[in-house]
């Protein structure tokens, strides 16, 4: 299994001639957020599927899901597919689950984790549908957590070879539903990954905030390594840079 880390929440999971994109962000601007630290994705190949955590913006971006090709399948939670078969368009391979259920890609076995985490697309929308994580299966096990706290059922996730573990956000404050450093860390401690790599942190920055709070643009992979080794010693973290790769350790 190979990883490659784009920004953001986006991943792709490489694996037994596979590759899964996770709620891919595939262009320079999105709304407000202007900046993006290191280059734009540059996919060799189109995924062969995608896997869609919750609606956010910065999560579920309809631009970037229109550049790929109607034959790349789509698994997001249930109750978004309405929404996207409407965005989208016809002829879209989209595929409704919910935390328990499983969709084989390839030779990839995908299964639907909790999250916790709000599953609108706005703040005042009425489209909504349950966050989740998703744990990739292959030659090795990969739980990309998308956006999410601590939650109950985190303990029965592992064992796991790598942990996608978000770790900030985009601004300079964080709200309910997300793992900051110290929270990051205290996953890794519960789940016992054997390799972390945190992610959804210093990518997208809105305008103004480098005069803010810049810290918070460039420390919480760092801070959340440091954190990480005292809380789950034996999880080696992995603190990539925006279009880096890891092959998953054995």
């Amino acid at each position: 299994m190979n990883i490659t880390w784009w920004g953001h929440a986006t991943v792709a999971v490489a694996d037994r001639g596979t590759t899964i994109l996770t709620d891919p962000v595939l262009r320079n601007r999105l709304a407000h957020l202007h900046r993006r630290r290191g280059p734009r994705p540059a996919l060799a190949a189109a995924p062969d599927a995608v896997v869609i955590s919750h609606l956010h913006g910065d999560h579920c971006d309809l631009p970037s899901l229109r550049s790929l090709p109607p034959s790349t399948r789509l698994v997001v939670p249930r109750g978004a597919g309405a929404f996207l078969r409407s965005r989208l368009g016809p002829g879209r391979d989209i595929v409704e689950v919910t935390a328990g259920e499983s969709v084989d890609v390839g030779e990839l076995h995908v299964r639907a984790v909790p999250a916790n985490h709000s599953g609108e697309r706005t703040p005042k929308s009425r489209i909504r549908a349950v966050a989740l994580g998703y744990v990739i299966e292959g030659t090795r096990s990969a739980w990309f957590g998308g956006d999410t706290g601590l939650f109950d059922e985190m303990s029965a996730l592992g064992p796991l070879d790598l942990a996608l573990v978000p770790v900030w956000g985009w601004g300079w404050t964080l709200g309910a539903g997300h793992l900051d450093p110290a929270g990051a860390a205290e996953a890794m401690r519960i789940i016992n990954p054997a390799q972390a790599v945190p992610i959804h942190w210093g990518t997208l920055w809105p305008v103004g905030c480098k005069r803010v709070r810049p810290d918070r643009f460039h420390r919480p992979g760092d801070e959340f390594a440091e954190l990480s080794a005292a809380a789950a010693p034996k999880t080696d973290v992995r603190v990539l840079a925006p279009g880096e790769s890891l092959t998953v350790a054995a």
